[in-house]
């Protein structure tokens, strides 16, 4: 237990560091590197994929959460749209963690790495500025919101990365779409997190100090460092080529992805 605790705390490092410098969410990282680490205590093949998707979004619950009272306190959430977004992404990620319980380990790690693919392709080859269109409905947004929640409930991650692409691609301001996909993380890693808690309650093959699929060893050493290195991360990002490492770091997600896949 010790070992996945210190690994943990050098992981939340990273994470923290990365998110910051890239602006990229932790679930990205976190995930293939749990399926890395799990084994190594023993623990049984077909819980591995769970356990790292519900252990990352318990982990991002913290983060998401400081990074929305931020955004709210600079007006970047614009509550009146946001709210019904909210209650739609929470049922989307409770959903898609009762999914991932159906699913195969393979499955589930196909989905991930695939998913990851798709999202690396799509930092690569993004430009700045794009052509502004018209917003969507309110029922177009409901129905984006539902997906991402599924999504990336079965990723791990807050969507983020879904949905600030999304909402920007349909000319909403980038600060909105940024505090949007925040609160709306909140909702997925909450939400996402519980259904894991409550689909893995009874799991007889969840090694000790879990709690669902949720593994609490490897969520303390997550957690008690990853918001401490978020600002260096952002301190370095004036001084780093940004939009370049962003790339070679999406070039290294597709090469994790493949070798998930080819595992």
């Amino acid at each position: 237990m010790l070992f996945i605790i210190v690994s943990c705390i050098f992981l939340g490092a990273l994470v923290g560091f990365l998110a910051g410098l890239l602006g990229i969410g932790g679930g990205l990282i976190i995930v293939p590197a749990l399926v890395y680490l799990l084994p190594q205590l023993g623990i049984s093949n077909e819980v591995i994929m769970p356990m790292a998707l519900a252990t990352s979004l318990a982990a991002i619950v913290m983060t998401s959460s400081s990074a929305a009272l931020a955004h709210h306190k600079n007006q970047n959430i614009p509550w009146d749209l946001t709210k019904p977004l909210m209650l739609i992404v929470a049922f989307g990620a409770l959903l898609g963690a009762f999914i991932a319980d159906r699913l195969s380990a393979e499955a589930l790690t196909n989905f991930f790495a695939g998913a990851v693919i798709v999202l690396a392709f799509y930092m690569i080859i993004s430009i700045r500025k794009q052509r502004q269109r018209e917003m969507a409905s309110k029922i177009k947004l409901q129905v984006i919101s539902f997906v991402t929640g599924i999504i990336a409930s079965l990723m791990g991650i807050a969507g983020g990365a879904i949905l600030v692409p999304v909402l920007t691609y349909f000319g909403m301001p980038l600060r909105h779409c940024i505090g949007i996909a925040t609160v709306c993380g909140v909702m997925v890693a909450l939400f996402g997190s519980l259904g894991y808690i409550i689909s893995g309650f009874n799991n007889e093959l969840l090694p000790v100090w879990s709690l669902g699929y949720v593994y609490l060893p490897a969520l303390l050493g997550l957690v008690l460092t990853s918001s401490l290195f978020a600002p260096f991360g952002v301190k370095f990002a004036a001084k780093l080529p940004v939009q370049t490492l962003k790339k070679f770091f999406a070039a290294f997600l597709i090469l994790v992805a493949i070798k998930m896949m080819l595992a």
